[in-house]
Parts: structure tokens; C-alpha cells; sequence
């Protein structure tokens, strides 16, 4: 991390009073970040290793997370959107000793040292910097406890470098962030890189708590006020902004230059739309133990149903289908496993095409092997369900009598899904299946309401269907809202 430290003060004294990160609450300035991180840095006990982070999206945790880098402490963020049990759950499991917390108190078990996050903007002394930063990142998943993936051999240092060239990033840049800074990706693109170019960062911080808690709404505003040149979404992202654009006849603002997509298959239809209404979105695939991003479309270079090229630096093989990542992203393993292999085996299916471009297909695990036989990757079908604008969340799965599609209309479209009758809902998603052969086709559709999907536990904090709960649901073929197989040649309509 010390070429990143040395790139972060140089700007600081080039420029001090530049602005670097700014939120509803003001502004920090270079200078000021570097001093705020100092000052807390010198309150954090030296006999303390492990720190966990525990703020909203905003500048609180700009200062903390550098405070953790110059000290040379192990950062774990702790999502505010994770349940009292999870964030128990990491404290325990990560060792963490103290927590930085906006709030003292707010949502952590009783016990816990905290300190709070000082953020002054007051000039100071610069950081002495300590080598030994690391970070352990716990993903809420699907399924089962968080595990914590390690990155403790300078992972974090070498991916802002890579991500910064890869993107074009600049001190020109200004970057709206909208997604939760305790995902490592966020952290990387509106913490990191920012600070090690010089660029320039606005946090949405109620937007961003917002998305965390699964109810998104107002990105065309918040993208039309900041006029930003770059931000990351994730898919269900993009369709709310793309129907908010769509909405009030608007398009996105002209001082964008790029939009990275990724977290999961980003549907064909609606990356051509949001090209259309000026969204230059770039597909790009990663996975947390592999800091985040493995392969990215570049600026000027994109291929429409691929996710770009590996970053420059890692090597990206094919084994039997699976996707294998080696190179100084990698992750140090699990907290509490074993090193991790080499090269790392992500679960993922995909192929490397043209320019050793890739593309991605699905989880290994979450194969589906129908009674003929057939096996068939979910999110291959998923993608196809999903580019209808009016399909917010989709799981296939094997019913018992043939793959099953559960569906859950996005809330603009959930007026037609609650009236239509069932052939014109077959007919709907039989359309968006067509190209597909017959045997990848679902021949059952249950219709549930986001109301009803997140009262059943169906979506994950971070927006995300739990694969298990949704096979339960789709797992009896005598479920009467289960609908019978549609015909491969209807019509689907639209709202």
C-alpha cells in the first residue's frame, strides 16, 4: 500500500485544498482527508489489530478506511444493512477488537469497543504511514453464515492500479457512488481510486443506505444533479435508472463517460437501452476473492454479451467450463480455512472468445440437469426472462416436471402481472425464452409480488433471490399457481 499512500499525499501537497470527497453533509478536502485519518489513526491503541468499520456511505468512511490503511490495521466492514445476528456473526469470526463507527452504539452488540469517526476537515500534521493493511470481506450470500475472504498481500494496492488504468480514471473524473461502501468494489472505485488519481467522489449517502435495504429509487435524479463521468451499478440497478429515465422522457446526463455493470448477467436488451438513453454501461465480471473485478469491457473497446478482457496481470484460464483466476488479485483464502489454491477456481462457467475476451454463463453449482437429461445453466435462462423491463428478480429451477421460472414484476409492471390472466403471463415469458431450445424453456411460471417475495424471505438484503427458497417454491408441480407449459410461438406483451 505505500504506492498508494505516497500517490494520496503527493496530490494532498500538490493541492490541498482540492476537493476529494464530498456528501449531503459537505466537503473534505485532500489535505483534510489525510489529516481527519491521521488524528484517528493516533487514537486507535497500539496494541490493536483487527478493526471493523461500521458507517454509512459517506465521508466518515473515507477517514476511517485510509486511518486503517496508514496505521497498517486489518479493515472489516460491517454493512449496515446486515442483521444484529450477522454483524455478531463477523465480530466473533473476524476477531475484531474495536469498530469505527459513525454512531457509537448504533446497531452493534453491547460490549464492543467503539471510536468514533471524527470528521473535521481541519488541517493536521500528515499520516506516518505502517505497512500491514489488509482487509476481510464478509458477503451476506444466499445460503449459510458469511465467510470472510482475506486480502492481506497487498490485493486492495495492485487492483485500484489496474482498475485506474483499465477505466481511463483521471483527476478529470468525478464519481457518484451509489452503492453501499462496505461492498469491496465500491470501496475500491469511489474510495481508492479517487484518492490515488486525484479525481473527485460524491456519496448518495440515503440513496446508497437505500439500495442496501433492497428499495432503490431516484438514480436519474441523483446522476442528473452530480453530472458525475463514472459510477458502478448492478443490474437491478440499472433497470431502475433505465426506467426512471424512461419514465419522465429523459436521458442521462452528457458528462458521462462510463458505467461499469456488474454482480450478476447484465440482460442484452436492457444494456442496448440504456446505451440508447446514454448510459455507456460496460459489462465486467469479479468475485470478492478475487478483489472484485477478474475481466472489465475497456472505454472505446466494448463487446456486447461478453464481460471484456482479465485485467492486465492476471491470467485467466478454462477448466472443464470453469472459470480459473492466478494473478496478484487473488485472495489470501477463507478467515479460519486454508491458504487458497492456485489458480483460484471461481465456481463460475464461462469461455474465452476473440481477443481473450470472456464470457459468463453461470455458477458450477447451481446447474440444473432436467429429466431428459439436459443440463442447463439458470442464469442463461434468467438473463433471458430478465430482459423484460418488467421482470425485477427471476429464479429458474427444476420443478418435478420440468424447469419452473419464478418471477417478480418490478413495482411499474406489477398492475399488469396482477391482472393479466395466466395464458397472457405465459405468453409473456414464453417471448422472452424463444431463442432459447426447447429443453432450456420453463414450462411452469409462478408470479409473486416483491411484497410477497421479501415477506417470504426470497430476496437477500443486498438484492439478491436465495436459489433454495426458491426452489421450495417452485419444487411441486401441483402448486396451483404454477402455470401450465406456454406455447413456444406466443407473443409476449409489455407494460
Amino acid at each position: 500500500m505505500r504506492t498508494f499512500f505516497e500517490a494520496v499525499a503527493a496530490h494532498a501537497r500538490r493541492d490541498p485544498d482540492r476537493h476529494l470527497f464530498t456528501d449531503g453533509g459537505g466537503s473534505l478536502s485532500r489535505a483534510g482527508l489525510m489529516a481527519d485519518a491521521a488524528r484517528l489513526a493516533e487514537q486507535i491503541p497500539e496494541t490493536i489489530r483487527v478493526i471493523g468499520i461500521h458507517a454509512s456511505s459517506g465521508r466518515p468512511w473515507a477517514v476511517a478506511q485510509l486511518a486503517c490503511v496508514v496505521s497498517g490495521r486489518v479493515a472489516v466492514p460491517l454493512p449496515t444493512f446486515f442483521s444484529a445476528q450477522q454483524l455478531a456473526h463477523i465480530l466473533r469470526d473476524a476477531g475484531v477488537e474495536m469498530v469505527l463507527a459513525e454512531n457509537v452504539g448504533d446497531a452493534l452488540p453491547a460490549g464492543i469497543a467503539c471510536l468514533p469517526i471524527a470528521v473535521t476537515g481541519q488541517g493536521g500534521e500528515m499520516p506516518a504511514f505502517r505497512e500491514g493493511f489488509g482487509t476481510v470481506i464478509y458477503t451476506s450470500g444466499s445460503t449459510g453464515q458469511p465467510k470472510g475472504v482475506r486480502h492481506m498481500s497487498g490485493q486492495l494496492a495492485w487492483s485500484t492500479a489496474a482498475l485506474a488504468e483499465a477505466t481511463r480514471a483521471s483527476e478529470d473524473d468525478s464519481y457518484l457512488s451509489v452503492l453501499p461502501l462496505s461492498l469491496l468494489l465500491e470501496s475500491l472505485c469511489a474510495v481508492f481510486i479517487p484518492a490515488f488519481v486525484g479525481g473527485r467522489a460524491h456519496f448518495a449517502t440515503e440513496l446508497s443506505e437505500a439500495v442496501g435495504r433492497g428499495a432503490p429509487a431516484g438514480l436519474a435524479a441523483a446522476f442528473e444533479l452530480h453530472r458525475p463521468t463514472t459510477g458502478v451499478v448492478v443490474p437491478e440497478l440499472l433497470r431502475v435508472w433505465v426506467a426512471e429515465l424512461l419514465a419522465h422522457r429523459r436521458r442521462a446526463p452528457d458528462s458521462m463517460r462510463f458505467v461499469a455493470v456488474g454482480g450478476a448477467p447484465v440482460p442484452p436488451r436492457l444494456a442496448e437501452l440504456a446505451w440508447q438513453l446514454g448510459i455507456p454501461v460496460h459489462e465486467g465480471y469479479g468475485l470478492s476473492e478475487c478483489c472484485s473485478v477478474v475481466a472489465l469491457n475497456r472505454p472505446g473497446a466494448r463487446v456486447p454479451g461478453t464481460v471484456g478482457e482479465p485485467l492486465p496481470g492476471l491470467s485467466v484460464s478454462i477448466r472443464e467450463g470453469e472459470i480459473l483466476v492466478e494473478g496478484p488479485s487473488v485472495s489470501d483464502g477463507y478467515l479460519g480455512g486454508r491458504p487458497a489454491m492456485h489458480p483460484w477456481a471461481t465456481g463460475d462457467i464461462g469461455a474465452l472468445g476473440d481477443g481473450g475476451r470472456l464470457t459468463v454463463f453461470g455458477r458450477k453449482d447451481n446447474v440444473v440437469c432436467t429429466q431428459l437429461g439436459r443440463n442447463v445453466s439458470p442464469e442463461w435462462v434468467e438473463t433471458a426472462i430478465l430482459d423484460d423491463p418488467g421482470v425485477a428478480f427471476c429464479a429458474v429451477a427444476e420443478s418435478g416436471a420440468g424447469l419452473a421460472a419464478l418471477v417478480v414484476p418490478t413495482p411499474a409492471a406489477s398492475g399488469w402481472f396482477a391482472d393479466a390472466g395466466a395464458r397472457a403471463v405465459e405468453d409473456r415469458i414464453a417471448t422472452r425464452c424463444a431463442q432459447l431450445p426447447a429443453y432450456a424453456r420453463p414450462g411452469h411460471v409462478k408470479v409473486l409480488s416483491l411484497a410477497e417475495a421479501k415477506g417470504q424471505s426470497l430476496i437477500t438484503a443486498n438484492g439478491r433471490i436465495r436459489r433454495q427458497a426458491a426452489r421450495v417454491l417452485l419444487s411441486s408441480p401441483d402448486d396451483p399457481t404454477l402455470r401450465a407449459a406456454p406455447s413456444p410461438h406466443a407473443q409476449g406483451l409489455e407494460p
